[in-house]
């Protein structure tokens, strides 16, 4: 009989809800509300996001990560126009042409760099291949918070990124699928990387923080937000039932639960990066700065804990494997994994 297979580690997708985000779908479940964004759990959100950033932002419910980077991105860029985005960006990587189609055919410049992070002398080289007519304006640069590498950019590299764009007349937008985390890991308040940078656009995620859908779409600067709730509606993004996105949300946000959730899952990657230091398994392949670890693995380890039922999945290069935590990952299911890994 074959070994049932095991997700615990293969992403923080792979969790449930948070028991809060549950209790706050089956209370906005109790009776008929209005629709389409005019409920009282939506309108509570849009303040909880503004006291959050200390920040008078505007904020819309899309339904995942990919949505909410492609629609803020084509908001930022015409048909003719670019941005610059790490090669291993989830943009670039993940999202099948998203934010190329949404936005009418703008296209994603790649740079490389170091740990999953933008470099921008490279960036500039870009920005030097685009001078005239024959190629794309370059309009936005994008990064991830937390990357794609797990790692984290501090408060001093997102500001020089910054300062960045600014020099270069570009807007800055950042996926921030996991977001908490990186806050949760730098310790410092959500405006210290973002509105207070000049941060244009955020994309703000939950899905991987507790909730079962429902990303945010946040704008620092509400220029740039004129007439988004009609790309959301044409992109097939406006719930109509909106409270039971906004809802769980609103849970999420409520006492600092989705940092609380963050801090758990980063505590926990970073325990299993200490029993797998015991056994002489940790040899990374970038800095473990969030809740995620990427281990280089021989197949052979790999073959027989994939026989034992754990799954988990190659990332970047051939013998680089990716372990996530999250905020409902337990010390016994580390133990669990780590026992199979000493057998």
């Amino acid at each position: 009989m074959p070994t049932p297979a095991r997700y615990d580690f293969a992403s923080d997708n792979t969790a449930g809800i948070c028991p809060e985000a549950w209790a706050a779908l089956e209370e906005a479940n109790q009776e008929a509300e209005i629709s389409y964004g005019a409920d009282r759990w939506t309108k509570r959100l849009s303040q909880q996001v503004r006291e959050i950033f200390e920040n008078d932002c505007e904020s819309y419910l899309v339904f995942n990560g990919t949505a909410a980077n492609s629609l803020g991105l084509a908001q930022l860029c015409r048909p003719f126009e670019s941005v610059i985005c790490h090669e291993q960006a989830h943009i670039q990587t993940d999202e099948c042409g998203a934010p190329e189609f949404f936005a009418g055919g703008a296209k994603l410049l790649t740079v490389a760099g170091s740990n999953g992070k933008i470099d921008l002398e490279a960036a500039a080289a870009v920005l030097g291949q685009h001078l005239d007519v024959h190629s794309t304006r370059v309009r936005a640069l994008s990064v991830t918070q937390a990357a794609e590498a797990g790692t984290i950019y501090s408060p001093d590299e997102l500001r020089t990124i910054a300062e960045f764009t600014r020099k270069h007349s570009l807007r800055f937008q950042m996926d921030g699928a996991r977001f908490a985390n990186a806050v949760a890991s730098l310790g410092c308040v959500p405006r210290e990387i973002t509105r207070d940078l000049g941060l244009d656009l955020l994309s703000f995620g939950g899905t991987k923080n507790g909730l079962a859908a429902g990303d945010l779409v946040v704008f620092f600067n509400r220029e740039l937000a004129r007439e988004f709730d009609y790309r959301v509606k044409q992109a097939g993004q406006l719930a109509s039932k909106s409270r039971f996105l906004a809802a769980p949300w609103s849970a999420l946000l409520a006492n600092d639960l989705w940092l609380k959730n963050a801090r758990h899952a980063n505590t926990m990657a970073a325990l299993l990066e200490e029993k797998l230091r015991a056994l002489d398994l940790a040899d990374l392949a970038f800095p473990r700065e969030a809740n995620a670890l990427f281990v280089r693995w021989p197949n052979e380890l790999v073959e027989r804990m994939h026989l034992a039922g754990w799954r988990f999945a190659n990332f970047f290069q051939p013998g680089i494997y990716r372990l996530m935590c999250s905020w409902a990952t337990t010390q016994a299911e580390i133990e669990a994994f780590v026992e199979d890994l000493r057998a």
